[in-house]
């Protein structure tokens, strides 16, 4: 769209000049990557190639490495084939934890959104079968970063694997494999500028993973299927091009003008979230009175492109479970949109953004009644 403003990285990252490249070129070879001839040969040193960078990037051995269909089906992976029957996983999981089990165990969190560590212990000390932990390294809703770490600490005590989707971190934030100590972790290429269809899910020693999708023993016999070279060049270059912390350092400062430019509004906005640590890129801001659908499709109309929440439900808008699991009452959790910046933003993009959000607080909000409602951000 020509002249319109993206602000929705944690959907989707506009693809990478790199990404592209890489998939346009690979689209005009031939091989399958399990073929022995030159063809196959060629092929699979492409996609070795593409290995070894997102295991650079996620602090991993390349061995380690699973290429998947993308994070959902990374996540399902880790669930379903971990052999682990109990699965634990925090209130605040993407759909694809979430409905990857017919029962897990669901930890609540506090009204940051933080998981609620007590009760991760407690539950893990219960008598039951040896459980795998499932929690997010930051959330695609509110940016709100998990305490990995302790999360690792209190399942190692109870003989708990533990399992991290990191869809949302690279770029962001660091984001290591062999640092954060987990079991399994998930990367999606499309949430750091790569391709769409095309995930991974890195596997420790400890998981003795059995394929969920069964044929001809790809990946190491852990996801059967013809690999997709083209997508994993792309997946790959997306993961060279991701870089150090520089790029999170200037998100930082865009996020915090935007939203120190909209607490100066009178009165001001509710900043979602601002009471824990979160993603440099991330501001989930509610117009209470005002629906989220109105306020995506108003801004829109305004040439500025933002989620009402997570944008995984095939184009609907729904009431978020992220948030009414935070406990926010349904004035704030049903007027929540959520604006991601990315390698793409600009500063004029974030001032474009706050002229068309306040325009819109004054002709359709209720701002006179509105308080904020959640505790200032920590230092």
């Amino acid at each position: 769209m020509n002249g319109a403003v993206y602000l929705d990285h944690n959907a989707t990252a506009p693809v990478r000049p790199e990404a592209i490249k890489a998939v346009t070129r690979t689209l005009s070879m031939v091989g399958n990557p399990s073929s022995v001839h030159g063809f196959g040969r060629a092929a699979h040193r492409l996609m070795d190639d593409a290995r070894e960078q997102v295991a650079a990037l996620a602090g991993a051995a390349p061995e380690d490495v699973v290429f998947t269909g993308g994070g959902s089906e990374a996540n399902n992976l880790a669930i379903g084939g971990c052999g682990r029957r109990r699965i634990v996983v925090s209130a605040v999981e993407h759909p694809s934890i979430l409905n990857a089990d017919a029962a897990p165990e669901v930890v609540p969190v506090d009204g940051d959104g933080v998981i609620d560590l007590d009760d991760l212990d407690s539950r893990l000390a219960r008598e039951g079968a040896p459980a795998l932990v499932s929690v997010m390294l930051a959330n695609n809703e509110t940016g709100t970063i998990q305490p990995v770490a302790d999360v690792v600490e209190a399942a190692r005590r109870h003989g708990a694997l533990v399992h991290c989707d990191a869809a949302q971190a690279p770029g962001k934030m660091a984001c290591s494999f062999s640092g954060l100590g987990v079991d399994m972790l998930t990367l999606s290429a499309h949430k750091m500028g790569g391709p769409q269809g095309i995930g991974a899910l890195i596997v420790g020693a400890a998981v003795a993973l059995k394929a969920v999708t069964r044929g001809g023993g790809q990946e190491r016999g852990r996801r059967a299927g013809t690999e997709s070279v083209p997508l994993i060049a792309g997946f790959g270059a997306a993961a060279r091009a991701v870089g150090g912390g520089e790029e999170s350092q200037r998100l930082a400062r865009l996020r915090d003008g935007l939203e120190a430019r909209l607490s100066r509004l009178t009165p001001p906005p509710v900043l979602v979230g601002r009471g824990a640590p979160r993603l440099p890129n991330t501001s989930c801001i509610a117009m209470p009175g005002v629906a989220s659908e109105t306020q995506v499709m108003a801004l829109d109309l305004a040439g500025v492109a933002v989620s009402a929440g997570a944008a995984c439900s095939s184009g609907k808008v729904r009431p978020s479970h992220v948030l009414r699991a935070m406990g926010l009452g349904e004035s704030v959790a049903g007027s929540a949109i959520r604006v991601s910046l990315g390698w793409t933003t600009t500063e004029a993009d974030v001032e474009r953004f706050v002229a068309a959000w306040a325009g819109i607080d004054k002709r359709l909000g209720n701002g006179g009644e509105r308080r904020v409602l959640v505790a200032p951000a920590k230092a």
